[in-house]
């Protein structure tokens, strides 16, 4: 059984392993139907570029990465993770991976963001939290708004994706704002 750092009705979620490479994480990034809104799919990833990433970001203080573990199948689902941590303005993205299609739809991407949005504010005493979409991820979009963030604003063709250029969607979310973090 694993040990995990978070752990949520359905849910556990810990650190990356090294593991993770051999199951399907490897498969994801080079899924286009996975990475369809983001910015990955862009290059071939190899299964020894994982490991590096894997253990870059285990060892970042600006980056927390963490699997996310479907409690009764013991799967690794996606990914859930807060980017470019600022610790002088108190901010950091909020960004979500589910690389699993069989687990989209069923609320585990909003189930772990809530107890990470509570790690966030409540335990690195962070300020602001912001993700951002590209205009055509309706279904991000929807995901942002149910967390309760607001849109703040969109960057003008800022993603060039299959051929065309795409708005990027942001939202934040200030810490004053979170009902369960006060």
């Amino acid at each position: 059984m694993e040990k995990f750092f978070f752990k949520t009705e359905n849910l556990g979620m810990r650190l990356l392993k090294d593991e993770d490479v051999v199951g399907n994480y490897y498969n994801w990034f080079n899924d286009g139907d996975v990475c369809a809104f983001n910015s990955h799919f862009r290059f071939p990833k190899t299964k020894d570029e994982l490991v590096e990433y894997i253990h870059e970001i285990n060892s970042s203080r600006s980056n927390l990465v963490f699997a996310i573990i479907e409690q009764r199948s013991q799967t690794h689902i996606g990914n859930i993770s807060l980017q470019e941590i600022n610790y002088i303005d108190r901010s950091a993205e909020l960004a979500f991976l589910i690389g699993e299609k069989e687990y989209w739809g069923r609320g585990y991407a909003a189930e772990a963001a809530e107890v990470l949005i509570d790690h966030a504010f409540n335990r690195l005493n962070l300020h602001r939290l912001y993700c951002g979409t590209a205009d055509n991820n309706i279904r991000m979009q929807k995901l942002a708004e149910k967390l309760g963030f607001i849109k703040e604003g969109i960057r003008r063709q800022a993603l060039f994706k299959n051929g065309a250029y795409h708005d990027i969607i942001e939202y934040g979310k200030l810490r004053e704002e979170c009902i369960k973090c006060k």
